[in-house]
């Protein structure tokens, strides 16, 4: 029964990191560039589900959603004073203003709140279910994390299929020049992109502050970097690869800690993603790509 439990915490960590590798997975995959400032998008999105649910009394879902439109303002404006006038540099200079604004943002936070880290009050109401004469409990926050991630990997993948804007985030991740040419407004699309990122992180910080109640201005750091991990674990740029690449990324982790050692269990993860590598250098659902010299 312990390891069935375990499995189950894995997968709901891991169904957090799910949420927040999409983030990653979609802007590589659509403006080619690691915004490594997302896990701090996420921070904020938390700080604003606590200030508008404890601080303003509103209902958890309703901060959650004021949160999410925080966070989307939040992207958009990111990638328009940040990233837009990269567009033609080179990756290292977007990559050096990735971390610039991560750190911009972590630091605005501790101007903000401080430096004493905030108990989180859980948004999640759902009750705890039992499994074998309560021999397995998996908690409200767990049920609720691989529910929301499900939902919200298959609304995506119908989103990226079915619809105008979906297919325009296609054709810019395929060639953005010859995208233009077609008549996308590759610009916006890009907006859109950070805008849905943005978005999903404000969910996903309530998620894992919600299963791990401290709030500080690092409290996206590792959990943002474990996501980058699933996203290139899974193949950066395929959102199933995205879901799959967190989950293992989360049952390694708790395996990790309950069998082998608390300390090692970073290290674990990340010895696993090289080896991955080593073995096939895509990820999980990673395809090839040729470049044109």
């Amino acid at each position: 029964m312990g390891l069935l439990s375990n499995l189950i915490n894995g997968i709901s960590l891991g169904s957090i990191y799910a949420v927040i590798a999409l983030g990653y997975t979609m802007v590589y995959g659509i403006a080619k560039m690691l915004n490594f400032a997302h896990g701090d998008v996420i921070m904020i999105g938390a700080y604003v589900v606590y200030l508008t649910s404890v601080r303003a009394g509103l209902h958890p879902l309703i901060a959650v959603v004021v949160s999410m439109l925080a966070c989307t303002i939040l992207g958009i404006t990111i990638e328009k004073i940040a990233y837009k006038p990269l567009r033609q540099s080179t990756s290292l200079a977007v990559l050096i203003t990735a971390i610039g604004v991560s750190y911009f943002l972590q630091n605005m936070a501790l101007a903000i709140f401080g430096a004493n880290p905030i108990n989180f009050t859980s948004v999640v109401s759902v009750p705890a279910i039992k499994l074998f004469d309560g021999q397995i409990v998996i908690s409200g926050e767990a049920s609720t994390a691989i529910v929301v991630s499900l939902i919200i990997v298959i609304a995506l993948s119908i989103f990226i299929k079915k619809t105008k804007s979906g297919k325009a985030m296609l054709a810019v991740s395929e060639d953005k020049g010859a995208a233009q040419l077609m008549g996308i407004n590759v610009n916006q699309t890009i907006s859109l992109t950070f805008a849905i990122g943005s978005a999903l992180a404000a969910v996903a910080g309530a998620l894992y502050c919600s299963a791990y109640p401290i709030l500080s201005n690092t409290t996206g750091a590792m959990p943002g970097i474990k996501a980058f991990t699933a996203a290139v674990f899974g193949g950066i740029g395929s959102i199933p690869g995205a879901m799959i690449g967190g989950i293992l990324i989360g049952v390694i982790e708790i395996l990790g800690k309950a069998y082998i050692s608390t300390q090692l269990a970073d290290a674990i993860v990340f010895g696993v993603l090289i080896v991955i590598l080593m073995v096939k250098p895509t990820g999980i659902l990673g395809k090839k790509t040729s470049e044109k010299v």
